[in-house]
């Protein structure tokens, strides 16, 4: 099985297993595991975008 992930994909992989880890590690009940997570899986997908448009912006 050949799987080639795009950057954009490979950094949507990182952000889901890495605010999964940050959830659990950093929140005590599971509603705010859950709430910490998916905030941190927002911040994680909004800097890629960031990032993307600032690279963007400099390679002109």
């Amino acid at each position: 099985m050949n799987t080639n992930l795009s950057h954009f994909s490979a950094a949507v992989v990182f952000a889901l297993f890495a605010s999964i880890v940050f959830g659990i590690t950093q929140r005590s009940s599971t509603r705010e595991q859950v709430r910490y997570g998916l905030y941190c899986f927002a911040m994680f997908v909004g800097g890629v975008f960031v990032a993307g448009w600032v690279m963007a912006f400099i390679r002109r």
